[in-house]
């Protein structure tokens, strides 16, 4: 079956190499609109968006990432951090933060869906992405607050998720995906 949207899911990876050329303000505003509308339980819009241009930020959230790696047991401590340039954003040009308030309970299924649809929405517009978790070390360590202020997270607001977005450089061919995850009851 031909279809436009089946095609980009399809064609969407996971980069960790971008070149330095920042999204224009046209992409980065169509991203942040795709991410206002993803959907929500209960349409409670759980989620705030953080974008963050500025490599001297992420830089600092990449460092308090290190500590936080080195800070784990060595089995739980993913291989990446294993190399001293690795780089948490893989140096993208934009990084969007999402957060939601913990004192509400958990959203982070409704935040899970935003960042799959920005993931999408950067496909669409020719741009590369990765969703990325390991940031968190970055905000469960000692300098938590005082990164939740540089990002200016709404009071109570705490990381979730984030997403990397820039022009990719690399090239990917599509993991190998099959049926044999998939149940049909008829």
């Amino acid at each position: 079956m031909e279809n436009t949207t089946l095609k980009l899911i399809e064609n969407r990876r996971s980069h960790r190499r971008y070149t330095a050329e920042q999204l224009t303000d046209g992409q980065l505003e169509a991203l942040l609109t795709a991410a206002q509308q993803s959907p929500s339980a209960n349409n409670l819009q759980p989620w705030y968006f953080t974008a963050v241009q500025d490599q001297a930020v992420l830089d600092r959230i990449n460092h308090e990432a290190h500590k936080g790696a080195q800070a784990q047991d060595s089995a739980q401590r993913s291989p990446r951090f294993s190399d001293p340039e690795f780089h948490v954003f893989y140096k993208a040009p934009t990084v969007i933060f999402i957060t939601t308030d913990q004192n509400k309970g958990s959203k982070a299924l409704d935040c899970g869906i935003a960042v799959y649809g920005l993931a999408l929405a950067a496909q669409s517009l020719g741009l590369g992405s990765v969703i990325l978790g390991l940031p968190r070390l970055a905000f469960e360590g000692p300098a938590r607050a005082e990164l939740e202020q540089l990002l200016r997270f709404p009071p109570g607001h705490s990381f979730v998720i984030a997403i990397a977005i820039g022009h990719p450089d690399d090239t990917k061919a599509p993991p190998a995906r099959g049926m044999d995850k998939t149940t049909l009851i008829r």
